[in-house]
């Protein structure tokens, strides 16, 4: 997006926003679906940013969906089973009930609890499910290799679960890649192993690599794509013996997205000039938590229309330590921020923020408004941006209000 493409939002919409651009999602999600090659498949996953779904099912094969609130939002937006991968642990019986009645592409099993209850919900409609045995790697999620085994063991307890292949992630902003071709041949290991001692031979995997993306001032922005393109030769032979999906959120969908937000106070305490702005820590999450140390890339973007009426000593150039409007010494973006010429009533966009700001952020805390959510969808053959507001503004002092 263009500054004036920003700058229209904020006139349009106020601040503060979150703005994606759809168009620079969708090609990025092409350029990877290019570099890996037709075998390999994509899956989203929405909890990255679930306001992207409906644009990255043009792009993608399946959504993974890890929660109930999720399924829901699904069912709200009409999407149809057939893209659904029902994932996540704490599966209830009413959780699973409402996957199978959707009649989800495959369901995950994190635990024999899982398992039981997925065979009983099949069960009790006398039809088959495609399932998914998700292998751990150490952490709270999966089944251990024993447990998976158990389940192979026992195949006649699970007659209504057609056990398709498995799921493996282990985390996210993994940049030593040498650790995800070291897991694709362990996995390559163990279906083989599964193949000779059961004479099953799972069909599918679904993989998360956890790629990572650069956020921050000093990091290598040359070239994003770069993880995908070093993985590839790998990826290209797990599909000589599986049907594999990719999972992933954070790297398709953090460069599409723009937090907008206004500066509104400027002044020097002591030995520091301090910057206020109508957002903060609330809204804005690098990598789950507040980054203070670190800086984003962020636009600095006059505006004009907007006159600074305060203090005429406040500071205009500078090193500001850049404070959002929470009522906390915690609300601290940027502990050094270098800006020339700036003034009350200017636009700072945060790039990057494509991924889990949107719902990582601390919303409840002080009961402020949660900003509105904007799609861009590029310009029109006039040059005149084509916007979509898909959320408003939300009261969050609603959700903070007792039930008399």
């Amino acid at each position: 997006m263009t500054d004036q493409d920003l700058k229209y939002c904020f006139e349009k919409y106020g601040s503060p926003i979150y703005v994606f651009d759809t168009q620079e999602l969708k090609s990025r999600v092409r350029d990877i679906a290019g570099i890996w090659g037709d075998k390999v498949k994509l899956c989203y996953s929405i909890k990255a940013n679930p306001f992207l779904m409906k644009d990255m099912l043009e792009v993608v094969d399946k959504l993974e969906v890890c929660s109930p609130g999720e399924l829901e939002i699904c069912k709200n937006l009409n999407v149809q089973g057939e893209h659904i991968i029902f994932s996540g642990v704490n599966k209830t019986k009413e959780d699973i009930d409402a996957a199978v009645d959707l009649d989800c592409y495959v369901y995950t099993i994190e635990s024999l609890k899982h398992a039981a209850l997925l065979q009983e919900a099949a069960k009790s409609r006398n039809i088959n499910i495609d399932v998914y045995i998700r292998l751990t790697s150490g952490s709270q999620f999966g089944l251990s290799k024993e447990d998976l085994f158990y389940i192979l063991d026992n195949l006649s307890s699970y007659s209504n679960l057609n056990i398709m292949g498995l799921h493996y992630f282990v985390g996210t902003q993994r940049k030593k890649l040498s650790q995800q071709v070291d897991e694709l041949h362990m996995l390559h290991d163990l279906y083989e192993e599964i193949s000779s001692k059961y004479c099953i031979k799972l069909e599918r995997l679904e993989y998360g690599p956890g790629l990572p993306v650069p956020y921050f001032e000093g990091e290598d922005f040359s070239d994003t794509l770069k993880p995908a393109k070093e993985l590839a030769e790998t990826l290209q032979w797990v599909t000589t013996w599986c049907d594999l999906t990719v999972e992933m959120g954070r790297f398709y969908t953090s460069s599409c997205g723009y937090y907008i937000t206004k500066i509104v106070d400027i002044k020097s305490n002591k030995d520091n000039n301090y910057m206020l702005v109508d957002g903060g820590m609330n809204h804005v999450t690098y990598l789950g938590q507040i980054m203070g140390m670190k800086v984003p890339q962020i636009r600095h973007l006059k505006n004009v229309k907007e006159t600074f009426a305060g203090d005429e000593r406040s500071l205009t150039s500078g090193d500001y330590v850049l404070c959002g409007s929470l009522c906390t010494t915690a609300d601290i973006l940027v502990r050094q921020l270098h800006l020339e010429d700036a003034s009350v009533g200017d636009i700072l966009a945060f790039g990057n923020i494509g991924a889990y700001s949107v719902t990582e952020g601390i919303y409840m805390f002080l009961s402020r408004l949660m900003p509105k959510i904007v799609l861009f969808d590029g310009n029109d053959q006039s040059g005149e941006p084509v916007t979509r507001l898909v959320r408003d503004n939300v009261k969050s002092s609603d959700l903070n209000t007792m039930i008399n």
